[in-house]
């Protein structure tokens, strides 16, 4: 149950907006220690029974809090227990390149392509002509196109919209890359007004842009074509390289009908996934997928004699085990599966939004989205039990596949309950998010119909 009110509410200031709650860094308190065991049968008895404890313990914490978890872009509808009791006694490891075998043995890079094969395949690009690598997350990916794009254009400017992910902001300062932040509407779709207008301003020097398949808190598609169209119309035809961040919704939606459409047959550079999120795995990971061509650029003078294969890859030591699992849920999911799958979460989210707005609780839902963006709770203690990723003014529901409508109701049960107290039974103004999400969508008392 959510914590105490009276040693959580944050106040509502007199312009209805909630201040940002505080960073406390509070793992200090919570953390476990390590310490040097001792000998002797008993010794040895005693530390094993402590540890069993400890970690039985921390399996009902993650139970509990898998049971009230909302707000992040994760699938935890998922097993894959047998797969991993059989693999836990190998150190896998996918070091190097995937298409060229290092001299460690134990890898399982025959998985690692066969998934890359199977997102060549939805992304239409053929087998010879891409390259790509099973990452340890969607940053990673980001990091890895954004690279790519630097190695093609290496005077390019990178644009990205100001609601984009933080890891392809990450990337131009690790690249020490100008990056451009252009405006965003708001549904948080890039402003392609601005975009036109911050190319021109730069008209003598290529364009790296990062288009958004899913914005981070508003679920927000940037549309692929119209920023190829202003590229070209503008004089930056063969000038420009496109990567899509394409973490959560670049595998669903290839499943829905009226979706544009995200292929390499289109002047684009690179994409990246997670599969953690849509797809449901243990452990973070994803997929990058470039063009072989420009690939070449990274790995023509990376051959590394140690490892008798190529350094192309971000990381190293690479995970062997996530390849595995992917392969393992996109065989036993296949695309009917992920049909369902986004489908059921598409739905589930319109039903989330309508929930919300029947009860006067001011609501978005982008097209083509499965994040329902919401006035911000105002106890901190709420946004932590239900694990609700705020900004600003808002918060956010990711509807994955593991979100029920019995979850969902759950949810807006207890969150009215709170409501009643925060707002003292309608005796204090509830918040105006109008410039945050829309004043068709604000229904605070000055905005609602």
């Amino acid at each position: 149950m959510v914590g105490s009110i009276a040693n959580s509410l944050v106040e509502v200031g007199e312009d209805n907006t909630t201040p940002m709650v505080p960073l406390v860094n509070n793992v200090g308190t919570t953390c476990l220690t390590i310490t040097e065991p001792e000998v002797g049968k008993e010794a040895v008895e005693a530390r094993d029974a402590s540890i069993e404890d400890v970690l039985v313990k921390y399996v009902k914490h993650l139970k509990e809090r898998t049971q009230h978890h909302l707000g992040y872009p994760y699938n935890l509808d998922f097993d894959y227990g047998s797969v991993i009791a059989k693999l836990s006694g190998f150190s896998i490891n996918n070091l190097g390149d995937p298409f060229i075998e290092s001299n460690y043995g134990v890898h399982s890079r025959q998985f690692e392509v066969a998934v890359l094969d199977w997102f060549a395949h939805l992304w239409e690009i053929n087998k010879q002509d891409y390259w790509g690598y099973v990452t340890s997350c969607g940053t990673e990916g980001n990091l890895h196109g954004i690279l790519v794009g630097r190695e093609v254009f290496p005077d390019g400017i990178l644009y990205a919209s100001k609601e984009t992910h933080y890891s392809v902001f990450k990337a131009a300062r690790m690249y020490r890359m100008e990056c451009v932040k252009v405006e965003t509407l708001v549904s948080g779709e890039i402003s392609w007004e601005d975009l036109q207008d911050k190319l021109l301003l730069n008209r003598n020097k290529p364009a790296i842009v990062n288009v958004n398949i899913g914005t981070t808190v508003k679920g927000a598609v940037d549309d692929l074509d119209k920023v190829i169209q202003i590229l070209e119309r503008n004089g930056f035809k063969d000038r420009f390289y496109i990567h899509c961040d394409s973490a959560l919704f670049g595998l669903m939606m290839p499943f829905f009908n009226q979706a544009p459409k995200i292929t390499f047959k289109k002047p684009i550079g690179s994409v990246s996934v997670s599969g953690h999120k849509f797809i449901g795995c243990p452990m973070p990971c994803g997929v990058v997928i470039t063009r072989s061509i420009y690939e070449n650029k990274l790995s023509d003078f990376n051959q590394v004699e140690y490892l008798a294969s190529v350094d192309s890859t971000i990381m190293g030591s690479r995970n062997g085990l996530a390849p595995v699992l992917l392969w393992h849920g996109l065989n036993r999911k296949g695309y009917k599966g992920l049909r369902k799958a986004a489908q059921k979460c598409l739905r589930n989210a319109i039903y989330l939004k309508e929930r919300l707005r029947e009860s006067g609780i001011s609501a978005l839902l982008n097209p083509l989205s499965s994040t329902v963006v919401f006035e911000r709770p105002i106890d901190p203690a709420f946004v932590l039990q239900w694990q609700l990723a705020c900004e600003g003014n808002i918060a956010h529901v990711v509807v994955m596949p593991n979100i029920t409508i019995a979850k969902i109701d759950g949810f807006i049960e207890e969150l009215l309950k709170m409501r009643e107290t925060w707002f003292r039974g309608g005796k204090i103004a509830k918040p105006c998010v109008a410039a945050d999400i829309g004043r068709e969508n604000c229904l605070c008392e000055l905005h609602k119909i």
